[in-house]
């Protein structure tokens, strides 16, 4: 019986440890400027070269366009806010739980589908590379929180929390007081 506590606290701390420790981590540091500078990278090519690129689009190229761009967008503000929360909890500028009830908001997955080789021809560019740049970068962040997800799920199991009282832990950080940090 002490050998599967003694197992179920090294468990414990492994999985903790990821999560908190990745936040911090210069990986995180490198994939955060990654993320961001690919949304201004975006921002800088829609709201210039792009407008040019769409300007002299076939009207339905130009839908396609920018129905694309839109997803684009959204796909990138998505995983802005996700790195945003990691590094606002790394930081200790907002608690672990209320960080985990704004993750938990999120959606990280790809809904969308891959670009047809109909679309990737009718498509600037440049606009091909964003996309499949943050495809890319999305993948990577939907592995990260899967990670920190299943680690965060073991360390409420092993620490003999049931799911009633993470439930209940989760409603108490979303509706308590701003932490005096922030």
């Amino acid at each position: 019986m002490a050998d599967v506590e003694a197992l179920e606290s090294i468990n414990e701390v492994k999985a903790i440890a990821f999560g908190r420790q990745f936040a911090s981590s210069e990986a995180f540091k490198a994939l955060f400027r990654d993320g961001m500078g690919l949304v201004e990278e975006a921002a800088a090519y829609l709201d210039g070269q792009g407008r040019e690129h769409a300007r002299f689009l076939p009207r339905i190229s130009a839908l396609t366009y920018a129905n694309e761009s839109m997803r684009l967008t959204t796909r990138l503000m998505q995983m802005a806010s996700w790195l945003l929360v990691q590094r606002s909890i790394a930081e200790g500028e907002i608690s672990e739980g209320h960080g985990v009830v704004q993750l938990g908001k999120m959606r990280i997955q790809r809904t969308d589908p891959p670009l047809s080789a109909e679309l990737v021809s009718i498509l600037p560019e440049a606009l091909v590379e964003l996309i499949d740049r943050s495809t890319r970068l999305q993948t990577r962040i939907q592995h990260l929180d899967s990670v920190i997800n299943v680690e965060n799920a073991d360390s409420v199991r092993l620490s003999g929390r049931n799911a009633v009282a993470l439930q209940q832990m989760l409603l108490k950080s979303a509706f308590s007081a701003p932490d005096a940090k922030r």
